[in-house]
C-alpha cells in the first residue's frame, strides 16, 4: 500500500483530482485532505478502519452550515460507519469551511435582494445541481483514489442541503451503489417550489437503492411523503421513504436533521443496516 501521506493526482471524467492527506489525528484515523474541483482548492477529513482495506466508502454531504467542520458532525458520522468498516470523507463543497468559492448562502442572500424569494428559490436549485453536485463528484473522484477505498463500493449520505446532495448524486449515478437521504429539501420545501420539482424530476432518473428518512417534527414532512409517492407511482421499489414516529426518538432529537450530530444514534443502524444491505456485507454482530 502507498504510504498515505503521498501526494495522489488522477484525472477522472471532466474533474483534475489532485489531493494530499496531511495531519493525522487521534480518532479513527482521522485525516485533513485538500482537494481539486476544477479550479478551487477544497477541504475535507478522511477517517478510516484500521489496516490496509481496500475499504467501501461513505461520502457524507454536509448541510449549509458555513463551518460543518467546526462541529462534531463529521467525527458523529465516522462513529457510526467506521466501526462497521467503512472509510469515511466527508468534502467541505466550496464556501464551506476553508474550501476556496463563494458560500452558497451569502449567493442566496445576494440574489433575494435583487429578485425576491423566487429568484433566490432559483439559483439555489442551479448551485445545488451545479457547482454543488459537482464539488461532491469532485469528493468522490478523490476518494476513489485512495489507496485503502474500494472504487466499487462508494454510498453517499447527508442531511438538509445534503441530503438533496445526496439524491442529486443519486440521479447522476457515476458508479454510486446506494443513498441515504436525511431531512431533504425540508426547510426550503414550503416557500421554493423550484426544488420540490427538481426532486421529484431526481426520484424518474435515479436508479440505484434510496432510503430517505425524517424525524416526526421536521421542518416539512412533505419531503417524504410527496417523493415517496412519486416513487411509487414511477414504481422505484428501491426508493423508500420513512418518517420516524415520535415513541422512537427523544423529544430533543425530534426536529431538522434528528437535531443534528447529538441525534445521529437514531438512524445509525438503519443506516449501516441499509448500506450493507446493498453491498453484500454480512451482518454486523
Amino acid at each position: 500500500m502507498r504510504n498515505v501521506s503521498t501526494a495522489i493526482a488522477v484525472v477522472t471524467g471532466t474533474f483534475l483530482v489532485a489531493a494530499s492527506l496531511t495531519g493525522q489525528q487521534r480518532g479513527h484515523n482521522k485525516q485533513s485532505v485538500k482537494f481539486k474541483s476544477r479550479q478551487l482548492t477544497l477541504v475535507g477529513v478522511v477517517y478510516k478502519p484500521d489496516g490496509p482495506g481496500p475499504f467501501p466508502v461513505v461520502i457524507w454531504n454536509h448541510g449549509s452550515e458555513k463551518t460543518p467542520g467546526r462541529s462534531r458532525q463529521f467525527d458523529a458520522v465516522a462513529d457510526i460507519f467506521v466501526p462497521a468498516g467503512y472509510v469515511v470523507f466527508a468534502p467541505s463543497r466550496r464556501g464551506h469551511d476553508s474550501s476556496e468559492g463563494a458560500y452558497i448562502s451569502d449567493l442566496m442572500d445576494a440574489e433575494e435582494k435583487k429578485g425576491g424569494p423566487e429568484g433566490a428559490g432559483r439559483l439555489m436549485v442551479r448551485l445545488l445541481e451545479t457547482e454543488q453536485l459537482d464539488d461532491q463528484f469532485a469528493g468522490i473522484a478523490y476518494a476513489k483514489a485512495l489507496p485503502f477505498v474500494d472504487a466499487n463500493r462508494i454510498v453517499v449520505a447527508g442531511c438538509s442541503f445534503g441530503g438533496i446532495q445526496s439524491l442529486l448524486a443519486a440521479e447522476r449515478g457515476g458508479g454510486l451503489k446506494a443513498a441515504f437521504s436525511i431531512s431533504p429539501a425540508a426547510l426550503t420545501w414550503g416557500w421554493n417550489p423550484h426544488i420540490r420539482d427538481r426532486l421529484v424530476t431526481a426520484v424518474h432518473g435515479i436508479a440505484i437503492p434510496v432510503r430517505l428518512i425524517q424525524p416526526p417534527k421536521d421542518a416539512s414532512l412533505e419531503p417524504a411523503r410527496v417523493l415517496g409517492e412519486e416513487a411509487r407511482r414511477a414504481r422505484k421499489d428501491a426508493f423508500i421513504t420513512k418518517v420516524y414516529s415520535a415513541d422512537t426518538v427523544p423529544k430533543d432529537e425530534q426536529t431538522h436533521c434528528f437535531g443534528g450530530a447529538k441525534g445521529f444514534q437514531n438512524w445509525a443502524g438503519e443506516a449501516v443496516e441499509f448500506f450493507d444491505s446493498v453491498l453484500g456485507i454480512a451482518p454486523h454482530r
